[in-house]
C-alpha cells in the first residue's frame, strides 16, 4: 500500500505525525522521521527537497535541535509537515521519501539531559500507601495533597522501547532477615507512566510558571520505569530511590507533539485541598489528558490504566521542578509516576495488581507475582482526535534478560 494510503480511522495518521529517529535499511546513519501509517518520513530530506526553512533542524541525528527551536517553529514544522502528505501536488516529491516501517532501524529520539519521575495519581499513593501503611489514618502522606512529589533520577540509563532490561543486582533485605544479602531482584516490576520532552530551556532562578507549560514542553511518550521493589524497599529510607530505580528507564521511540492532542486535554480531578498560588491551575487551560493505556505480559492484557485521573497535571509538575530556581535543559525528560486507576484492572504496577505479591496474577504462561526473565512487557496508548479519530502513541516494550 502506498504511504499516502493511510486506512480511515488509522491512529497514526495525518492528524498524528509523532517524531522519531531512524536509520533507513542498510544504513548507520540516523536522521529525523516522522511517522505515518505503517511508513517513516525522512523528514530532512523532505524538507530540503520542498525548500523548508527548517530543514537543517530536521536533516540531524536527534530531536534535539528542533525541540530546542521553540514553539513558533513546532507550529509552522508540523503545519508544513501536515502538508506534504496530504496535498496531492506535494506527491510526487515526497513518496520516494518514505520508509517502510517494518525496514527502519528506530533510535533513541533525542539526548536526555535532566529525567525526574513523579508520584501523581492518587490512586496508585493510596494502594501504595494501604500496602505498607495498613494501620495509618490516612493512607496518603501529609505532603501529598500540597505538592507533586517526585525525585531525580539518571538519565544515561533512560533507553529506546525494545531494548532489553538486564535484570538488576543489589542488597535487599526481607522484615524477618538478620542482615542484607546481595543479588539479582527478585521483585522486579513495572510503572506504566507518561514522559514529558522539554523543548526550551530556562533560566537558572527563574521559575516556570503554570501558563508557560507549552512554551518549553514539545511533546509526550509512553515510559515504563522499571523498579526492583526489594532493593527499593531495603535502600529508599530516608533519601529515597536509587539504585532500585536507576537500572533502565524505557520510553517509546516516538515522541506525540503537543498540538497533536488538543482534544484530548480534560480537567484534572476535583482538589480536594487548598493549592498554593504557583500550583494553583483553576484559572489555566485544563491540564490533564484523555490517554487510555494498554499494559500487556507476553502479550496479554493485565492493566488498562486511564491517565485522565492524574491528580497532578504536567503543568504543575513543570512548575514544581523550577519552583526553587532550578533550570530546564533541551531534553530534559519528566515522567508522571505510575498511572493507577480506581479499578482493580486499571492499576499500572505488578506492587498494585498483585497486592505486593499477595494475590498472583493468572497468565496463559502461569501465575505472576514479579515479572519473570524473559517476560516482555508492552505499553500502548490511544487518546481521543479529531472527528472521532483515535491519535495512537508509539508503544514501549521491553524485555527482561538474566542478571550478569
Amino acid at each position: 500500500m502506498p504511504p499516502f494510503d493511510v486506512p480511515e480511522g488509522d491512529p497514526f495518521g495525518p492528524h498524528n505525525l509523532p517524531y522519531g529517529v531512524f536509520s533507513p535499511p542498510g544504513s548507520s546513519e540516523r536522521t529525523v522521521g516522522v511517522r505515518l501509517g505503517d511508513h517513516v518520513l525522512d523528514a530532512g530530506a523532505a524538507a530540503h527537497a520542498l525548500g523548508s526553512p527548517y530543514a537543517s533542524l530536521l536533516a540531524r541525528p536527534t530531536l534535539n535541535p528542533l525541540l530546542a527551536a521553540g514553539r513558533t517553529a513546532w507550529s509552522d514544522v508540523r503545519r508544513a509537515l501536515t502538508a506534504w502528505v496530504t496535498v496531492p501536488a506535494h506527491r510526487e516529491t515526497v513518496e520516494p521519501l518514505f520508509h517502510p516501517l517494518s525496514e527502519v532501524t528506530l533510535h533513541l529520539p533525542f539526548e536526555v539531559a535532566d529525567y525526574v519521575d513523579f508520584y501523581a495519581s492518587e490512586n496508585h499513593a493510596r494502594n501504595v500507601g494501604r500496602i505498607f501503611r495498613p494501620d495509618a489514618a490516612d493512607s496518603l502522606t501529609p505532603n501529598w495533597k500540597h505538592l507533586p512529589i517526585g525525585y531525580h533520577g539518571r538519565s544515561g540509563t533512560v533507553v529506546v522501547s525494545g531494548a532489553d532490561v538486564v535484570r538488576p543486582s543489589g542488597q535487599r533485605k526481607a522484615p524477618a532477615d538478620a542482615a542484607p544479602v546481595f543479588g539479582p531482584s527478585v521483585r522486579l516490576d513495572i510503572e506504566a507512566e507518561v514522559g514529558f520532552v522539554v523543548g526550551v530551556p530556562s533560566e537558572r532562578g527563574r521559575p516556570v510558571p503554570l501558563g508557560d507549560f507549552r512554551d518549553h514542553v514539545f511533546g509526550l511518550c509512553l515510559l515504563n520505569d522499571w523498579s526492583a521493589r526489594d532493593v527499593q524497599a531495603w535502600e529508599y529510607v530516608p533519601l529515597g530511590p536509587f539504585l532500585g530505580k536507576s537500572f533502565a528507564t524505557s520510553v517509546s521511540a516516538w515522541i506525540t507533539p503537543l498540538d497533536a492532542l488538543d482534544e484530548a486535554r480534560v480537567a484534572p480531578p476535583e482538589r480536594t485541598h487548598e493549592l498554593l498560588p504557583y500550583l494553583d491551575d483553576a484559572g489555566e487551560e485544563p491540564g490533564g489528558y484523555d490517554l487510555r493505556i494498554t499494559v500487556t505480559i507476553n502479550g496479554h492484557t493485565v492493566s488498562e490504566p486511564p491517565f485522565s485521573t492524574m491528580y497532578w497535571t504536567a503543568a504543575q509538575q513543570l512548575a514544581h521542578t523550577t519552583v526553587n530556581g532550578a533550570s530546564l535543559r533541551t531534553g530534559d525528560l519528566y515522567g508522571s509516576g505510575t498511572v493507577s486507576g480506581p479499578a482493580e484492572r486499571e492499576r499500572g504496577s505488578l506492587l498494585e495488581l498483585t497486592w505486593n505479591g499477595r494475590d498472583p496474577l493468572e497468565l496463559p504462561d502461569g501465575k505472576r507475582t514479579f515479572l519473570e526473565d524473559g517476560d516482555v512487557v508492552t505499553l500502548s496508548a490511544w487518546a481521543p482526535g479529531p472527528d472521532g479519530v483515535r491519535v495512537g502513541l508509539g508503544e514501549v516494550t521491553g524485555r527482561v534478560v538474566p542478571a550478569v
